[in-house]
């Protein structure tokens, strides 16, 4: 039976092609002469029982009448609605369309585009069955179910170039790891791991079908497969003519309202297996072995994940599972530098001066605000100068040094990973697929004129260059806009520290009940903290807003195909989420307490605001506190987003699919009650993880412990991703990708950035650079180099040199000097209050451990790098292999057909082919 017509080869995209360049992709027409497809009205209605209902269950309403009605309708059937078939058991349900009939003024437009496109459909070689609305749950959805033939799946196979087993493997597998043993309880069961044997694949051809190991034409392509094959047609299907262009694909459909989803189904409900001995239940499996949270400790299923997914979502769990596993020895290291601090506490001189009634008692600090703060003793900030302690310490500088080499190790293994995936996955000759290079639907309604491709040499659409121009401008001035809008809110924040601390220090100097953490809670840290809370609502806010206005301008843009229009977006979001998230913490790194000026000479914002100062114990520690508010608030408010928002959303339909029996909410209308896992589903998925990458990598000389917060968040992260993805969503669509995309070029320069940054943080915003220079140089004490250092780090200034601007209302203990945090010549030396030799050695050392820092690691980074090959040895000698084998299999198949046609055809012809084919094959083995 031919259900593609009297053409088999005959494929959609020749179906939308229209002679004059019209809005298509193929023939507007398919000959259907010999088709036995059923129509779209076969089986559609079924046999209603009227019953009989005493009068005094009348009264429970509409809604139970409906529920006893359709429960004897499907008793009477005797099937379950919970399947992924036909109603005649056999034909599996490869897609669901959904449309509801409204009554409106565009009822009988939507009709005629539905009518036309299942027609179309159907012209294509796909089956349909239509549910009724009265068997739905509401009694308003109409159900189309698709099922695509064989005929129709080898057709689409052969122009997706879709890779299929011609052999099993017969590589041995490589030696066993001899930690597997210590490894064992993170294994899943091999089942698990590997549902399917390993095979040799080669791209489907229909003439060659002998060749590949078809042992049942329903289960030899998977559903993913099935589901792709067949969203591939839907998104090409016409589905008429309007204002004279030929409309396609249902997109445009789903966005104009003619049908309201279109999806794939799971195979069955991820608490229990199906009761179907056919259906394989991956759902089920992925939820138990995958999905659940008790289960963190085990490996992923990346096999399965890719067969259920497809390769686009299973790259992505690969790429979140290797990026963890990384993590581990970055977290492992930290929380060591992170220890050292801990134990060495007591041992710091800085501190114990600071703390000591003696030295940092007596020494009387000018004040941190103009007119309203008063004279403060150093002790006052013992606390927090202990705790400045376990971040900025020796082992600060190893961290920084070994996260730099760490990401390029990271980077490297990925690749080498990701190379495996691709062999394994049988992606190694993959470029983006059709559906990905194809032009988009948009820029073909859109686009007007059209010019002939000098390579297809056919009539396309195109966008003239003064409109693409016009959009650029458009769009790079919205995109400057938000970057300014951000950077005025940062300095709205400034501006609130600014303003609140001399709030805060007359607070806490006023309130009793303050007094008992007064040497915790300092001013500095209450405006910090604060401060940071306050950035990261609105860092939430902008965020929210800046999401819908990036895919606005985007869409303005009308990029070509669907690549160009994913990396647009890519580069605009990533742009701001940069500039949102760390805009406060390079304000905090590189700018605060670096323009103060000096007592008598401060610096002002807007001639208005007093420039903050750092602690005495130095800025390091605000830094710290800045980057833990913003990125374990991100992390906590992105897990709330990602879990309990699409929980709730489904709370009703889960509840209805728990109560009702299984054959009275079927299997279509549990996955339509679910959230729709749209396009740009794993594009926020990465740029979650990109963002809290730039934390652990741009700023971790600030914060040891980020790569330990970013570990325990993955962990939680990739369960929370498994279990919305297997309960709370619709089956996406599966999609091919072979590798992360642009994403990788984005953590290449993230990399490199961090580098600079971290040696950046050590030089100026950490102490250490001072005390070397102070240890080296300028300490008199030989058996304690760094006694001293405090009295050493802080300048003298005479108060009566104060301008009234700056000078405090009241002085009771008739101070005479204060000390400030510079290096400045005292009130008594000609060079009165200007930067002394010790300033400049130390700014030059600063410099120099710059450019020393940033060349050793940028040096071991390129080596590093060029030391680790991209492709692993073995992966190499399986691609050698495969190619082999698939030349070999082609050729002798060839050859086995020549020798028939020997027998028949033009002998002499024929007997050349033979010689130059059996030529072929032997020098395929030579080589």
């Amino acid at each position: 039976m031919n259900r593609l017509g009297k053409k088999a080869n005959e494929t959609l995209i020749e179906m939308a092609l229209s002679a004059d360049g019209e809005e298509c992709n193929g023939p507007e027409t398919i000959s259907t002469a010999g088709s036995e497809i059923p129509s779209s009205s076969e089986g559609l209605n079924s046999t209603e029982t009227t019953l009989l209902i005493p009068e005094h269950q009348v009264q429970s309403g509409r809604k139970y009448n409906l529920f006893l009605k359709r429960r004897l309708r499907i008793d009477k059937r005797h099937q379950s609605k919970d399947s992924i078939f036909f109603r005649d058991g056999v034909r599996r349900i490869d897609f669901v369309l959904s449309y509801v009939d409204d009554l409106n003024k565009e009822w009988e437009k939507k009709l005629e585009r539905r009518k036309e496109f299942e027609s179309n459909l159907q012209k294509a070689g796909l089956e349909l069955e239509t549910e009724d609305k009265k068997e739905s749950e509401d009694g308003k959805i109409f159900f189309v179910k698709i099922h695509a033939p064989w005929e129709v799946l080898i057709t689409y196979a052969e122009v997706l170039n879709i890779k299929v087993p011609i052999r099993e493997n017969d590589i041995p597998p490589m030696v066993e790891n001899p930690l597997d043993c210590v490894l064992f309880p993170l294994r899943l069961p091999e089942k698990v791991m590997h549902p399917e044997p390993d095979y040799f694949t080669a791209p489907f051809s229909k003439d060659k079908q002998e060749l590949y190991l078809i042992n049942d034409e329903s289960t030899f392509f998977s559903p993913s497969m099935r589901n792709r094959i067949v969203n591939y047609i839907l998104t090409r299907c016409p589905y008429g003519t309007e204002e004279g262009k030929k409309k396609f694909g249902i997109k445009r459909l789903l966005n104009n309202g003619t049908y309201t989803a279109a999806y794939p189904l799971h195979d069955c409900q991820y608490w229990k297996k199906a009761s179907d001995p056919n259906c394989d239940s991956e759902r089920y499996t992925l939820y138990m072995e995958w999905a659940r949270f008790l289960r963190f400790y085990k490996e992923q299923p990346l096999v399965l994940i890719r067969k259920y997914y497809g390769e686009k979502i299973g790259i992505y769990f690969a790429w979140l599972g290797f990026y963890t596993e990384m993590l581990f020895l970055a977290a492992v290291v930290g929380l060591i530098c992170f220890l050292y601090g801990l134990f060495t506490m007591d041992e710091n001189m800085s501190s114990k001066e600071i703390c000591d009634p003696a030295i940092g008692g007596e020494i009387i600090m000018c004040p941190l605000c103009d007119r309203d703060c008063e004279y403060w003793r150093l002790n006052t900030t013992c606390e927090s100068s202990q705790y400045s302690h376990l971040f900025d310490n020796v082992a600060t500088l190893f961290f920084a040094i070994f996260m730099g080499i760490w990401v390029t190790l990271f980077l490297e293994f990925w690749k080498r990973r990701q190379a495996r995936l691709k062999y394994e996955w049988d992606l190694v000759d993959f470029e983006e697929e059709q559906q990905q290079l194809q032009l988009r639907p948009e820029y073909e309604a859109k686009c007007t004129q059209k010019k002939k491709n000098p390579v297809t040499q056919e009539m396309e659409p195109y966008l003239p260059l003064t409109s693409q121009a016009v959009r650029f401008c458009i769009s790079g001035a919205t995109v400057l806009f938000w970057v300014s809008l951000i950077i005025a809110s940062m300095i709205a924040v400034i501006v609130y520290r600014l303003a609140v601390y001399a709030a805060f220090a007359s607070l806490m100097e006023n309130t009793q009940t303050l007094q008992p953490i007064s040497g915790v809670l300092t001013p500095q840290l209450a405006t910090s903290v604060t401060a940071s809370c306050l950035n990261f609502v609105i860092i939430m806010i902008l965020n929210f807003f800046y999401e819908r206005i990036a895919i606005w301008i985007t869409d303005m843009e009308i990029p070509r195909t669907h690549m160009e229009y994913e990396n647009r977006l890519t580069m605009k979001m990533f742009l701001f989420q940069f500039v949102n998230y760390y805009s406060s913490c390079f304000y905090v790194a590189f700018f605060k307490g670096k323009f103060v000026g000096y007592p008598g000479a401060y610096t002002y914002m807007f001639n208005r605001w007093r420039n903050e100062e750092c602690d005495p114990a130095g800025c390091l520690i605000e830094l710290t506190t800045q980057l833990t508010i913003v990125m374990a608030g991100k992390q906590i408010w992105g897990n709330i987003q990602e879990a309990i928002v699409p929980w709730i959303c489904n709370w009703w339909g889960r509840r209805k699919a728990r109560n009702n029996p299984e054959n009275l909410y079927s299997r279509w209308e549990q996955d339509h009650d679910l959230q729709t896992f749209g396009a740009l589903g794993l594009f926020y998925e990465y740029l979650e993880m990109v963002i809290q990458f730039g934390f652990i990598t741009l700023f971790v000389a600030s914060f040891p412990l980020a790569p330990l917060l970013a570990l325990m968040n993955n962990i939680l992260e990739i369960r929370v991703d498994s279990w919305k993805l297997t309960t709370q969503y619709r089956r996406p669509v599966a999609a091919k990708a072979h590798s992360i995309g642009v994403w990788q070029e984005i953590l290449n320069g993230m990399a490199i950035l961090s580098v600079v940054t971290n040696a950046f943080i050590v030089a100026f915003t950490s102490d250490m650079i001072p005390r070397l220079v102070y240890y080296y140089a300028y300490s008199e004490n030989e058996d304690s180099p760094m006694s001293g250092y405090i009295n050493n780090s802080l300048s003298v200034f005479l108060i009566s040199d104060f301008p009234v601007r700056n000078e405090p209302k009241e002085n009771p203990e008739n101070f005479v000097i204060c000390r400030y945090r510079d290096y400045r010549y005292p009130p008594d030396h000609e060079k009165k209050y200007l930067h002394t030799m010790q300033f400049w050695h130390i700014l030059a050392a600063k410099l120099a451990f710059i450019i020393i820092m940033e060349h050793v690691v940028f040096i071991v980074k390129f080596f590093v790098a060029w030391m680790i090959p991209d492709v692993p040895a073995d992966v190499k000698a399986k691609i050698k292999r495969e190619k082999y084998l698939t030349q070999k299999i082609l050729h002798e198949y060839e050859l086995e057909k020549l020798k028939e046609r020997l027998c028949q055809g033009d002998k002499r012809a024929t007997e050349k082919e033979f010689i130059a084919t059996e030529g072929r094959m032997e020098l395929s083995r030579a080589m």
